[in-house]
């Protein structure tokens, strides 16, 4: 059992993260639709909106990537807590931006204040619950992490799928800022955040610093095993699926399927739900039927196959039941690679998370890139050749024999 005074803590720092996905998910299926009626609002040509909508999903894990080290570094220094405190300041503030756009290029600086921003609250939170808890509890809390993530895609699409379709018949305009019925979703996420930002400030202990700044050969000196690598490449491939599956099926299912941003945010909300509900399933007695790294490769494979079949349904049940086949495979590859990581080194944890951190922002930055591109060739392309790349990564799991044993002692203690 986890000591009752931790469980505080632990609840806190999974609200900022579900927050934080909230803010994420709620512009999942409205993304197309928005971005489309500021192109067409500043007269650009409709065949660059696709364009967009990839270079927009992308510059958010891109400004991750750039930050996300840096802030695990001084996570490791002075706490986790100033950090998610910052994180989530930078957080509403993009929510603002992005609910008053009136052009791209605002919405394009909204994204990237949170690539900066929010790379300081998810890996930091994933570091400060890996302070606190021990090996025992570890997979168990990473799976609760990937709970309070998933239930931000949950209610992030519904959110932002009902509100942005309510009849609110009003248009303000003050200056370069612009207030109607689609910046409602985006200003109710950010009085939410400042609420958790102030409940955070008020309740979260921080932790101790675990490291210092002594030197900069001591800055660069990450944990970088050949197992590290496994991980760091594992990580990569699925979130460079999951990433190009998010922006074309939102693309897919508007252009192609012909769905309402209703039906897109269904899809998206069950993807969440499904990872929500499974991920602690498989971390409490995954072990009990299948080692992490049978579950990891299980995972992958189900994911893959999923992938291939997708563009050869059209009904909405087929396309729903094959999201949620998808995400099942996610809810068994994710928990175990987080707490792979988090295992790695105690006195490393924030800035071993922060390296996984960028390995998926890297999957992120891709995927929606070459998504979009090959789109250009056809819808049957992204899905298909997304399948192969994540069952080929199966075969990760080989370069490294003592993965499970690895995994449950810890290695560069």
């Amino acid at each position: 059992m986890i000591e009752k005074s931790k469980l505080g803590r632990i609840f806190l720092v999974l609200l900022s993260l579900f927050m934080v996905m909230l803010g994420y998910g709620i512009l999942l299926p409205i993304l197309p639709y928005y971005t489309e009626r500021l192109a067409l609002g500043a007269n650009l040509d409709t065949n660059s909106i696709n364009f967009h909508i990839g270079l927009l999903t992308s510059i958010y894990p891109l400004f991750q990537l750039l930050f996300v080290i840096l802030w695990g570094k001084l996570s490791d220094r002075y706490g986790r807590k100033p950090i998610i405190i910052v994180g989530l300041i930078g957080f509403i503030i993009m929510q603002l931006l992005t609910g008053l756009a009136t052009s791209l290029t605002m919405l394009y600086i909204a994204r990237i204040l949170g690539g900066i921003f929010t790379s300081a609250v998810i890996p930091v939170s994933n570091a400060f619950l890996s302070d606190i808890t021990s090996k025992k509890h570890r997979t168990k809390i990473m799976a609760w992490s990937g709970v309070a993530i998933s239930s931000g895609v949950i209610f992030g699409p519904v959110l932002g799928s009902f509100l942005s379709q309510t009849n609110l018949h009003f248009k303000y305009s003050l200056g370069i800022f612009h207030l109607d019925r689609f910046s409602v979703p985006f200003i109710l996420v950010a009085l939410l955040g400042f609420t958790v930002l102030v409940i955070l400030i008020k309740w979260l202990r921080n932790t101790k610093p675990v490291s210092r700044f002594v030197s900069g050969k001591q800055k660069l000196n990450f944990s970088f095993s050949r197992f590290f690598i496994v991980l760091l490449l594992l990580s990569f491939v699925m979130q460079f699926v999951v990433t190009l599956f998010e922006t074309v099926f939102s693309i897919y299912g508007k252009n192609q399927l012909l769905f309402s941003s209703n039906q897109i945010g269904i899809g998206f909300m069950l993807c969440g739900v499904v990872m929500a509900v499974l991920q602690p399933v498989f971390a409490t007695y995954g072990e009990k039927l299948l080692t992490a790294k049978q579950q990891i490769g299980a995972g992958l494979l189900i994911s893959g196959i999923s992938l291939i079949a997708f563009p050869f349904f059209g009904n909405e049940i087929y396309v729903y039941v094959l999201i949620v086949t998808f995400a099942t495979g996610g809810a068994m590859v994710t928990p175990n690679l987080l707490s792979a990581v988090s295992l790695l080194s105690k006195e490393k944890a924030g800035s071993n998370i922060s390296v996984q951190t960028s390995a998926n922002s890297v999957g992120q930055i891709l995927g929606p890139i070459i998504g979009t591109w090959l789109i250009a060739g056809g819808f049957y392309y992204p899905f298909i050749i997304a399948g192969i790349i994540i069952i080929t990564a199966i075969g990760l799991l080989y370069f490294y024999k003592s993965f499970n044993n690895k995994t449950r002692q810890g290695i560069n203690r």
